[in-house]
C-alpha cells in the first residue's frame, strides 16, 4: 500500500482526494475523520469556525 501525507489549505482538493482529514489547531490534532464528516458535520467548534470562514469566501 501507499500512504501519503499532504498539508493543504485547499479544501476542495482535500475533500476530493483524502480518505481521512486531520484538522490541527495550534499544532495539536483537534479533529480527525472522513472528509464527509469533517466537511458536512464537524464535531469540533474550531473546525466549524475555520471551515465556515474558508468555504463562505
Amino acid at each position: 500500500g501507499l500512504t501519503m501525507l499532504v498539508v493543504t489549505h485547499e479544501m476542495a482538493f482535500a475533500r476530493d482526494v483524502a480518505r481521512r482529514v486531520v484538522f490541527m489547531d495550534g499544532g495539536v490534532i483537534a479533529e480527525e475523520d472522513t472528509p464527509e464528516v469533517i466537511f458536512n458535520n464537524p464535531n469540533n467548534e474550531r473546525t466549524r469556525i475555520f471551515l465556515k470562514r474558508i468555504l463562505d469566501n
